[in-house]
């Protein structure tokens, strides 16, 4: 199981929100490239990275930040948060990003996730966050009727290279990721989960790679806060 640190992004910084809401974020670094190094440095395999002010304007906001820490890292990296059309897919991926990740634009427009999964193979992922196994959108900003599992069933075939499924309730707050939900939607699709929202001890990375069927975990806070040793989680989850 891939354990992927993150970092997330607002207004150049590198903050955590709780429970998704962008004015209770805690900044953590204003130096994302270097946050990125020491990740690396730390022996992490991948790095997360998410433009929050993207997620809400549609479009990349923090681009610069964005640039510099690709340009500090040699391990691949996926991105999410405001990447809704292939120009963006293409320049991100031109510019050295290992994966996009697609959120809201594969409940809007799934078609172009099975279009750039096509075009991209390996380097397209579908980000899925959701309040009560309930999708929601634009930053967690708007739900829908839509389940979970229905949506991911429907990009089954779609050639994608993962699903990144976020419980936004337990999203920075430090209390646990929600195993059984997560668990069961790994169960139900032939698609690699990871697991987002809510990671914060080594003893939640056990449970998670217990599963057998969960190929990764995202962690943010608890990372920053010191509640997981990077390196020693690393050790473990090799081991």
């Amino acid at each position: 199981m891939i354990l992927y640190p993150a970092i997330d992004l607002k207004d150049g910084q590198c903050v955590r929100l709780l429970k998704g809401e962008m004015d209770a974020a805690t900044v953590f670094n204003d130096d994302p490239g270097a946050q990125a190094a020491a990740f690396e440095a730390a022996g992490a395999e991948w790095l997360h990275i998410v433009d929050l002010n993207g997620a809400f304007a549609g479009e990349p906001v923090n681009g610069a930040a964005v640039e510099s820490i690709l340009a500090a890292l040699s391990i691949p990296a996926q991105l999410g948060g405001g990447i809704r059309d292939m120009a963006t897919i293409e320049d991100w991926l031109s510019k050295g990003l290992s994966r996009v990740i697609l959120g809201t634009v594969a409940v809007e427009n799934p078609d172009l996730v099975r279009e750039a999964a096509r075009a991209f193979p390996g380097k397209v992922a579908v980000g899925l966050d959701a309040r009560n196994g309930l999708v929601a959108t634009r930053g967690w900003a708007e739900e829908t009727e839509m389940q979970v599992t229905e949506l991911a069933k429907a990009f089954e075939d779609a050639g994608i290279a993962a699903i990144i499924y976020t419980d936004i309730d337990r999203d920075g707050t430090m209390g646990g990721p929600n195993i059984p939900a997560t668990e069961a939607l790994a169960r139900a699709v032939d698609v690699p989960i990871i697991a987002s929202g809510g990671v914060s001890s080594m003893d939640d990375l056990l449970r998670l790679k217990e599963t057998k069927v969960i190929s990764g975990a995202i962690s943010g806070r608890a990372l920053y806060d010191g509640a997981i040793d990077l390196g020693e989680a690393l050790a473990t989850l090799k081991g």
